[in-house]
């Protein structure tokens, strides 16, 4: 859990993905779209890539990606990054991250 929380500190917008995963590829478009600051980080690339799928899932994640933090807090996955852009909130809420500039 502290690895995980390492990775998304200091980090406006940090996405956990598999680089497989048609979803994931999906968030990432949309997200880059607006010209975010978005890092990513490939669980299946990642040597100790395993230990954070886990602590992703011990924070309730289901699937384990794509799981999105913004502003250090946990957003959630596709679902609710999908939402959040459906309702016109994830754009002030990369804003209040400080992720993107209009």
């Amino acid at each position: 859990m502290e690895s995980l929380k390492k990775m998304v500190a200091e980090k406006p917008v940090v996405m956990f993905s598999k680089s497989k995963c048609c979803m994931c590829h999906t968030i990432k478009t949309l997200i880059s779209s607006f010209g975010a600051n978005l890092t990513v980080y490939e669980l299946d690339e990642l040597p100790n890539g395993l230990q954070v799928e886990r602590a992703l899932m011990m924070l309730g994640l289901r699937p384990s990606v794509p799981a999105v933090f913004i502003g250090q807090e946990l957003i959630g996955g596709a679902n609710e990054i999908m939402s959040l852009h459906l309702e016109g909130n994830l754009v002030p809420l990369l804003m209040k991250a400080k992720a993107l500039w209009l």
